[in-house]
C-alpha cells in the first residue's frame, strides 16, 4: 500500500476547499502524514486593475496587506478544528497564479498527494473555457497524485443490509425468466 508521508492541501476558504481540508485530515491522521496548509492569494485581479488604470501600487499595496490578514485569520479559525489540533500541519500563505503556486508548493515540499476541492470559491465561465480550472491544470502538471473532492462530500457508511445470497438468487430467477 502507498503510504503518503506529505499531504498538501490548497484551500480558498471555500466550502469545497474545506470538503477537502476535512479528507486531507483523514488521510494524515491514518498515514501519520504531515500536512501542508496552503493558501494562495490570486495577485492577477490587482494586476488587471493596475493595468487598466485603476489603481495605484500604493492601493495595491494596501489592498495585499488586507488579503494577508484574511487569509491568516482564516486559517487560524480553520486550524481551531479539534481534528486538526493533533496533526502536525505546515501553513504556508502564496501570492501569484493559484496553479502555479500549488505546483510549486508540491514540488518544493516533495509532497506524496494533493487533496484539493473540485472547485474554488471563484469560477468564471468564460475563463473555465478558455483556461480550464485550476483543479484541470494541477491534476494535468502535478507530480504526484491529485485527490480532486466533490463539494458535499459523504464518507461511505458501508453496505446497508445486504444479504449477497439474496441478490444471487435474484439475478438467477432474472435471468431464468428472460
Amino acid at each position: 500500500m502507498t503510504r503518503f508521508k506529505k499531504i498538501l492541501v490548497p484551500v480558498d476558504f471555500s466550502s469545497c476547499s474545506k470538503e477537502a481540508l476535512h479528507m486531507a485530515a483523514d488521510l494524515a491522521a491514518l498515514f501519520d502524514a504531515r500536512l501542508f496548509l496552503l493558501h494562495v492569494i490570486d495577485t492577477r485581479p490587482l494586476e488587471n486593475l493596475r493595468n487598466m488604470g485603476l489603481g495605484s501600487s500604493n492601493e495595491e499595496k494596501a489592498q495585499m496587506k488586507k488579503l494577508r490578514h484574511f487569509a491568516r485569520l482564516q486559517a487560524r479559525t480553520l486550524l481551531q478544528t479539534p481534528e486538526l489540533r493533533k496533526l502536525k500541519i505546515d501553513r504556508i500563505l502564496s501570492e501569484g497564479k493559484p496553479f502555479v503556486e500549488i505546483i510549486r508548493t508540491a514540488r518544493t515540499e516533495k509532497v506524496d498527494l494533493i487533496v484539493r476541492g473540485s472547485y474554488g470559491g471563484q469560477t468564471s465561465d468564460v475563463g473555465r473555457i478558455f483556461f480550464g480550472s485550476t483543479a484541470e491544470q494541477v491534476v494535468r502538471t502535478a507530480n504526484c497524485p491529485v485527490l480532486c473532492v466533490p463539494f458535499l462530500y459523504k464518507k461511505p457508511t458501508g453496505p446497508k443490509n445486504v444479504n449477497p445470497q439474496k441478490s444471487k438468487t435474484k439475478r438467477s430467477k432474472m435471468a431464468q425468466s428472460s
